[in-house]
């Protein structure tokens, strides 16, 4: 028999400004505006018709601690409609949305409960409190460096006991070590559910005895967050078994497609060959639309003719014209060409003269940290000098720009330095 059915989400980041975009359509800077809470919306629908009994927000609700008021005006809508279908709420802030951040004076609902700076446990059943407790706590500032797992040892076993925790369990590189613990400190507690947020890709840390659980953020924002997002059903049956079903609610989905130009010989294959990448895209990404990078890699005979002025952005163009109709549509973002000409490079590598040395440089430089910092500041020096900062300050390149760039001078070198040497 089941003893509680309830819905973990996490890291809705309401109002996200999704930066990092080059550029933007007009249409599709409005859904992606309106996307965090059209998600946040999906989940409400899914909880009532779900008939759970609960839904858990394990942190970041917010995308900033100076909140919007719009932002907060439609979080307090959704627990609304979740209070007037008998659906408890259960909430805990994390380090983008902290207790001491803005705040609008607005009444929370009948059934929706908000955890504070000190751990506390809430029954889900107010009528039977030892059926089902959650047990949760909120980053009263941004900074929470301190390992929150000790708050809940003194847990009583006795009822299905869930803990709502905005932490990095096992130091996610991948993210700021808020409230860092590892899965030890969680399993030496009472609690059978832990319903964690912070990382935004899902993963079940651990499946029985304690189940620990991160459902990643429920909207993709960027092109490093890809594929569904979603929310995590989670069942609990008395017998302590706990059953996890996946739910996607996302409305955009980030992808990076790659099409390989070896063997392609025309600029028409390689439209093929993009379109094909593209349809493909479209078939798995279950109704939603897509924004996408495109990445050209590989050697062949269209790597010149892809390096010319403007050539890329007319691929953009076209790719574009094409899939931008209808709904769902699949937009191209970018470009990002990694294509070599004919060239063997391993060869080249083996070489001992100056094309040789060229080669060996750009591998050094790519696999070089401090190098790499200091083209870094002399970007950001350009990239912020009086003239340029207003069009470029948004854009600064990352380590990947960066190796990107090189691999794409090391290019235009050798084919210009191989053509010398083959001559007329």
């Amino acid at each position: 028999m089941t003893r509680l059915r309830f819905i973990h989400a996490a890291d809705l980041h309401l109002d996200s400004p999704f930066t990092g975009l080059r550029t933007l359509e007009p249409a599709i800077a409005g859904v992606l505006q309106e996307a965090t809470f059209d998600a946040y919306s999906n989940i409400i629908e899914l909880c009532i018709s779900e008939r759970v009994d609960a839904l858990l927000i394990a942190g970041d609700i917010f995308d900033g601690a100076d909140r919007s008021l719009r932002a907060q005006i439609k979080f307090i809508d959704g627990l609304n409609r979740l209070s007037r279908a008998g659906i408890s709420s259960f909430i805990c802030h994390g380090n983008h949305d902290p207790l001491n951040g803005w705040e609008a004076q607005l009444s929370f609902p009948e059934g929706s409960h908000r955890f504070g700076a000190e751990m506390k446990g809430i029954p889900v059943f107010p009528d039977d409190p030892r059926k089902a407790m959650v047990h949760g706590i909120s980053y009263p500032q941004r900074e929470m460096r301190e390992n929150l797992v000790p708050h809940f040892n003194a847990i009583n076993p006795e009822p299905f006991n869930i803990g709502l925790l905005h932490a990095n369990v096992g130091n996610n590189t991948d993210h700021d070590a808020y409230a860092p613990c590892n899965l030890g400190d969680l399993q030496q507690t009472n609690i059978d559910y832990w319903a964690l947020g912070h990382i935004h890709t899902r993963q079940v840390l651990h499946q029985d005895h304690p189940t620990v659980v991160y459902p990643g953020n429920p909207q993709g924002r960027h092109p490093d967050e890809p594929g569904a997002r979603g929310v995590y059903l989670v069942e609990a049956a008395d017998s302590g078994e706990i059953h996890l079903q996946f739910s996607a609610v996302d409305v955009v989905r980030w992808e990076t497609l790659e099409v390989n130009i070896g063997g392609l010989e025309t600029e028409q294959q390689l439209f093929d060959a993009i379109d094909k990448r593209v349809a493909s895209c479209k078939e798995e990404a279950d109704g939603r639309s897509v924004v996408f990078r495109l990445v050209l890699s590989g050697r062949g005979a269209l790597h010149l003719s892809l390096t010319r002025p403007a050539v890329a952005a007319d691929i953009i163009d076209r790719t574009n014209d094409i899939w931008l109709q209808g709904h769902p549509w699949l937009w191209c973002e970018r470009i990002r060409l990694t294509t070599a000409s004919m060239l063997d490079r391993e060869q080249v590598l083996q070489r001992d003269d100056f094309v040789g040395d060229l080669v060996r440089l750009c591998d050094e430089v790519r696999q070089n940290n401090e190098a790499l910092s200091e083209l870094r500041q002399a970007f950001s020096e350009l990239y912020n000098h009086p003239n340029a900062r207003q069009y470029l300050r948004d854009y600064l390149p990352s380590d990947d720009d960066i190796c990107e760039l090189i691999a794409a001078a090391e290019t235009e070198c050798l084919t210009a330095l191989v053509e010398d040497e083959e001559g007329p």
